[in-house]
């Protein structure tokens, strides 16, 4: 939460871009399309912090904060939301959820759906002195210096919604600031502890933070707090594995932290890098690809993330695919270049169609736009297969030096023969390695010669392998030479 009302708007803002994926022969094979849901400006002086999900009528809800300065809590924030009954198509006026007259305010949202009862709850902050930093310990849920827990819920798809208070039941009184990870909730759909809802916090202990799950396994009725993993938590998102456990994906530079919970989300495992996920310390979003499915399917370890996958400053916004539970995160398609900030990812299906959609809500332009898009499987353009680079331990400048690149195939069918190629620096040379096709489960190996330039300096270079596959399908796999002197 350390981060640099309402008017109606029209009930469906024009469309910002639409990319299309085509074959070599013209035809479509896949789409990314964009549009504006708010505006800065428009309104509301500002707009931040996207919340996202489907329900289990098939509407799609955006949530965010409405803002009258960039600032976070403390502030006369309000929760607004906008819905769409046609798969985020066409959306309608932008509905206050939750605002009240200064010094109140209300901010970052997550939205959670109970699949069991169709109640959609919106988790958020609440404050009236104090944010996040300056929070008093306690949960007194009168104490105008306590950070509170609120949600707002509501039985009829997001047309109308009540408010809860559930500081005392889930904050610990010996810790500062508490506040919901904004983006989606989870429920848990198999296993022992099905049903069960669970809802990410972030919090403040002697002076370092934690991430931790609120869980109810009475449909919201009453809610309990787990044990806090940390330090260095922050905003953190969860999802249910094929295996029963959850994985804990947790905001944190230069790479996004993980842990893992085999009691529901009660305790996890310390914190560890996940160094195939470079983050700029930025909200994300981690979901399952096919939900519902059995853990037999095909795409039953399938995951999306998403995140502005750099190391510093807030760009580049990525969605990746993970086939094994997000051991490996192979695929990658950047959604937008230049700036952008949180997103959100939801299913907008059951994911086991030919080419289903997913949805994402984002900060676009540097704050300006909260922005919808959706894109197709075949937008992505992915193979499920790890690619894995080996380099020697040095590449001498002036000379040429083969690499080593092993490609697994992780698919249920056989992969045709491919290609493997090295993006370097400018003046390297690596061509095209062929790899050969594989069967399920079968890897290859492949040499790919290197030639570094004779002036090259000596030191570390970042390369990217690309497995391409059937065309248009492609698998990468990150590594740093180190270049020798000649």
């Amino acid at each position: 939460m350390q981060r640099r009302v309402t008017l109606a708007l029209a009930a469906a803002l024009a469309v910002v871009a639409t990319t299309t994926m085509t074959t070599a022969h013209g035809a479509t094979i896949g789409t990314l399309t964009s549009q504006d849901l708010a505006t800065a400006g428009t309104g509301s002086p500002f707009y931040r912090i996207p919340a996202l999900t489907t329900t289990t009528k098939g509407t799609v809800l955006a949530a965010y904060d409405a803002r009258p300065t960039l600032g976070d809590l403390p502030g006369n924030i309000g929760i607004v939301v906008r819905r769409s009954t046609d798969g985020g198509a066409t959306w309608g006026a932008q509905q206050v959820v939750r605002k009240d007259a200064a010094p109140k305010g209300y901010g970052d949202p997550s939205a959670l759906v109970d699949r069991e009862t169709g109640r959609v709850f919106l988790f958020y902050a609440a404050s009236v002195n104090q944010g996040f930093a300056g929070s008093a310990t306690g949960n007194d849920e009168s104490d105008p210096n306590v950070l509170q827990a609120d949600y707002s819920y509501s039985d009829d798809d997001g047309l109308t919604w009540k408010h809860e208070r559930i500081t005392a039941d889930i904050k610990n009184p010996a810790w500062g600031g508490m506040f919901a990870a904004s983006g989606e909730g989870i429920q848990l759909r198999r296993g022992t502890y099905k049903g069960r809802l669970i809802q990410q916090y972030a919090i403040r202990n002697n002076g370092a933070n934690y991430a931790v799950s609120a869980y109810s396994d009475d449909h919201g009725a009453t809610w309990k707090m787990g044990t806090p993993v940390g330090p260095g938590g922050d905003e953190n998102k969860t999802v249910e594995l094929s295996d029963g456990r959850i994985m804990l994906n947790n905001r944190s530079a230069p790479y996004r932290t993980v842990a893992y919970s085999s009691d529901g989300g009660v305790t996890y495992t310390p914190l560890q890098q996940d160094t195939e996920l470079p983050d700029p310390a930025n909200n994300g979003s981690i979901t399952r690809f096919a939900p519902d499915v059995d853990a037999s399917h095909p795409r039953a370890k399938w995951l999306m993330f998403s995140n502005t996958a750099t190391t510093s400053g807030r760009s580049n916004l990525t969605v990746r695919l993970s086939c094994d539970n997000g051991q490996n995160w192979p695929v990658r398609k950047t959604v937008e270049a230049g700036a952008a900030a949180y997103s959100t990812l939801t299913p907008l299906s059951d994911g086991t169609a030919a080419n289903p959609r997913v949805g994402l809500l984002w900060e676009r332009a540097n704050y300006q736009h909260i922005t919808y898009s959706s894109f197709d499987l075949q937008w992505v353009g992915g193979v499920c297969a790890p690619v894995t680079v080996t380099p020697p331990a040095g590449l001498r400048a002036g000379a040429t030096t083969e690499v080593t690149v092993r490609v697994v195939s992780q698919n249920d069918v056989a992969l045709p023969a491919g290609s493997v190629s090295l993006k370097l620096p400018q003046g390297y040379g690596a061509p095209a390695v062929t790899v050969p096709a594989l069967n399920p489960g079968q890897g290859a190996n492949v040499k790919v010669p290197v030639t570094v330039p004779a002036g090259a300096s000596a030191g570390a270079v970042k390369a990217t392998a690309d497995y391409q596959v059937r065309g248009r399908q492609h698998a990468y796999g990150d590594t740093t030479l180190t270049i020798t002197a000649p």
